[in-house]
């Protein structure tokens, strides 16, 4: 079975990665450092892409206690640049550069990203709710044992209290990196 599994494994489109100089210049890594990510990248994921179902699986890893599917599916969402439905290396450690050694000023557009699920450049309250609940999903009952149903609510509320500036209802890119800066 060994050998239809390689037969399989070489038959599987394989994404090699741009070249490292390229990488190299367009992110915080040094080329050994994106050496020793991809190793691990290919080592998970050896078609040279996740698709969100391995993503997901990945990520439940971290989370034993809770159920981290939602979570990461808002993740996935925002390392999917493209919006094809997978993630190349490239992709993986563009982010991965920011989160780690961006700016502020990056970090935090990536996370408003993140936070807006719909993509049209607002937050707004419904979506900041779904992305409270998949957190306080994903740390699992052992992190809050006695939640009050209406916790995720209360916590969307202060959200837009100190972040919507005009209090027109959604939280825009400029009034998100304001507020957290405070």
């Amino acid at each position: 079975s060994d050998k239809i599994e390689d037969e399989l494994e070489m038959t599987t489109v394989c994404h090699r990665p741009e070249g490292l100089e390229q990488l190299e210049a367009q992110t915080n890594f040094t080329k050994r450092e994106l050496q020793v990510l991809y190793r691990g990248f290919k080592n998970e994921c050896p078609s040279g892409v996740v698709n969100e179902e391995t993503f997901k699986q990945i990520y439940a890893q971290f989370f034993p206690h809770g159920d981290a599917s939602t979570y990461a599916h808002y993740l996935f969402n925002a390392f999917d640049t493209a919006q094809n439905g997978s993630v190349k290396f490239e992709d993986f450690v563009m982010a991965l550069s920011i989160l780690l050694r961006g700016t502020v000023h990056e970090k935090l557009r990536w996370t408003f990203n993140l936070y807006d699920i719909n993509k049209d450049g607002y937050i707004n309250k419904e979506e900041m709710m779904d992305i409270v609940k998949a957190i306080y999903d994903m740390m699992g009952k052992y992190t809050y044992p006695v939640l009050k149903e209406d916790a995720p609510r209360q916590h969307v509320e202060i959200f837009f209290q100190k972040m919507d500036k005009n209090k027109d209802g959604v939280v825009t890119l400029d009034e998100f990196i304001e507020s957290c800066q405070e």
